[in-house]
């Protein structure tokens, strides 16, 4: 289920609305009663994502730290053919992270889809940043998603394959100051999914980067949107319209479905052609 938008001038203020998947869009029947994993599923691109991919009638299991978002997604969704499972905990915590993994397993099966998107981008100057910070963000934006798929690989060895999309971004493309550790990670997902697509390659599991570019989450207007940043946005893009959730969702469905079987170790940006 994707969210209706309208935009309201003068500051295109992005509104959501819950509705059904626009029949115009693909629908992918490998996608049906495969197992699904999304990491950072309870608010933003990942709450988009646990709609689109239950609304293709696979089975998802999310991962999420916000256990009051991910029980209100859960909710909301409990009526869909194939209601989601929602596992509280920080990806951070790897052995916490394994043990949500083992309970999406337990409940739906081998998981042959991976979405590893959860992340945190918040801001950071270098002179405040110290060893502890450093390690915490690396752990929030890259360490969970090698621990995430060096996990589900067993089950998709074992299925004869399977897909997993590493979450990038932009900023570290635009050259973006003010969040040192965040764009640093960002950068070496690119690199990790190289190394898995390699590894992982002889199995029939396919790894790639799914790059956003500046998505218009609620969490990005409340916090980081100003007309400055407006003015960027139109400068920079090649399509001068607001990037939404469902944009990325598009294509996430794309890569964890068969139809992308012969995509691997490639990055696929998503951003209105910015970079």
């Amino acid at each position: 289920m994707f969210g209706r938008v309208s935009l309201v001038s003068p500051h295109n203020s992005v509104h959501f609305m819950s509705s059904t998947l626009p029949a115009s869009l693909a629908r992918y029947p490998s996608l049906a009663g495969r197992t699904v994993l999304i990491t950072g599923g309870a608010t933003g691109i990942g709450a988009t994502l646990v709609e689109a991919f239950v609304d293709q009638g696979a089975k998802v299991g999310f991962i999420d730290i916000d256990a009051a978002a991910g029980n209100a997604l859960t909710e909301q969704l409990r009526g869909a053919a194939a209601p989601p499972l929602f596992v509280p905990a920080d990806l951070t915590d790897i052995a916490a992270l394994d043990a949500a993994i083992a309970a999406v397993r337990e409940r739906f099966g081998p998981i042959t889809a991976l979405l590893n998107n959860a992340a945190n981008d918040q801001r950071h100057d270098i002179d405040a940043t110290t060893p502890e910070s450093w390690d915490a963000g690396v752990a929030v934006n890259l360490k969970h998603q090698f621990f995430a798929a060096k996990n589900v690989a067993v089950d998709m060895k074992a299925a004869g394959g399977g897909s997993i999309v590493n979450f990038g971004s932009i900023s570290w493309k635009l050259k973006q100051g003010g969040m040192p550790v965040y764009t640093t990670s960002k950068a070496a997902v690119q690199g990790l999914t190289r190394s898995l697509a390699r590894d992982f390659g002889p199995f029939n599991i396919r790894v790639n980067t799914l790059v956003p570019g500046w998505v218009m989450t609620e969490k990005q207007q409340r916090l980081w949107l100003t007309d400055e940043g407006r003015a960027n946005i139109a400068r920079g893009q090649c399509i001068n319209q607001p990037l939404l959730p469902q944009h990325i969702a598009s294509m996430a469905l794309f890569l964890a479905a068969d139809d992308s079987a012969m995509c691997s170790a490639q990055d696929f940006i998503v951003d209105g052609g910015w970079v």
